[in-house]
């Protein structure tokens, strides 16, 4: 079993042009994968959609763990995204996850909570833009 993580997962959503949505949220997460993110829950569908959006939005970024903790089907960590959105301007979020882990090593739920670091007051809602 690989399992992944919110680098590898991040990465391959939102940076790597030459993955389509639907093969890197295959690769990552599960097909009753489900997500809350600051209160706000999302399924598999909506999840999709928020990326897809996001993809829009995005030019470059890099995704910084700071902390990650694997234990069983257990996951947490803690990190920054730092992103160079299409318009020029730069959004950094530091996020808080706690997830279940799928025995292929993909996510299953993902329950996160989001910290803006630098952008603007309309950028706060990024973690969840649909």
């Amino acid at each position: 079993m690989t399992r992944t993580g919110i680098k590898a997962a991040l990465t391959d959503l939102l940076l790597n042009e030459e993955l389509t949505l639907a093969e890197a949220a295959d690769r990552h997460f599960t097909p009753d994968y489900r997500q809350r993110t600051d209160g706000e829950w999302a399924d598999r569908s909506q999840f999709l959609d928020h990326i897809a959006h996001l993809r829009t939005l995005v030019a470059t970024g890099e995704v910084e763990v700071h902390e990650e903790l694997h234990d069983g089907d257990k996951y947490a960590d803690r990190h920054t995204c730092h992103i160079v959105k299409k318009d020029g301007t730069t959004v950094s979020m530091e996020v808080y996850v706690f997830a279940d882990m799928a025995p292929d090593g993909r996510f299953r739920r993902i329950e996160e909570t989001t910290l803006m670091l630098k952008g603007s007051d309309a950028d706060r809602t990024l973690g969840s833009a649909r």
